[in-house]
């Protein structure tokens, strides 16, 4: 008969492996919270003025587009950069929306954000092609003048009273951008 085989116990715990554990885990609570945190900001930000800034966009062909050239339009600026992954995939869909209702009083200007090299935004708007103004604000004049841009892609629409009607941060709901940018558009053939 064999006699038995002792038992054997769980490998032995360093007295430090309980307090790394906990550490880990007070720095993942911790990230958590942090976003939250963030989030709730975000979510409490001012929502930017509720009339359009009088301001100048200086476009990346040399024009300047104005509170008289904008007047009685509906327009949709949209802030966004070049590194903003969700900016670079809304830009076909901004085209479209433009290229739709531009014939009836459409403007959309694409302000790109002050950290955006000059560079890097003319060669994506003449890479993509894009058929709507494309604005620089290299001291961050229009980011100011909207009263501060959280998050890229930010935009806002505006009726042809010069009064805000929306505002997206984020990438928008097309869908709903098209039904609100159509209330705002004078009637077909009107």
């Amino acid at each position: 008969m064999t006699a038995p085989t002792p038992a054997r116990s769980a490998a032995p715990t360093s007295p430090a492996a309980p307090s790394r554990r906990r550490a880990l885990g007070l720095a993942i609570a911790g990230a958590g919270v942090a976003g939250a945190a963030g989030w709730s900001a975000l979510r409490r930000a001012s929502p930017g003025p509720s009339v359009a800034p009088a301001i100048d966009y200086r476009t990346i062909d040399g024009r300047r587009l104005g509170p008289d050239a904008l007047a009685g339009r509906v327009l949709l600026v949209n802030f966004w950069a070049t590194s903003c992954a969700v900016c670079v995939a809304e830009m076909p869909e901004l085209a479209e929306v433009y290229e739709t209702y531009r014939a009836r009083g459409l403007e959309l200007v694409a302000v790109a954000m002050p950290y955006d090299r000059a560079d890097r935004v003319l060669h994506f708007a003449s890479s993509r092609r894009l058929p709507f103004p494309v604005a620089l604000d290299p001291m961050g004049e229009a980011v100011a003048a909207w009263g501060g841009v959280e998050g890229t892609p930010t935009t806002w629409l505006v009726g042809p009273d010069g009064r805000v009607a929306r505002r997206w941060v984020g990438r928008p709901d097309i869908v709903r951008m098209r039904r609100d940018v159509e209330a705002l558009l004078p009637a077909r053939g009107a």
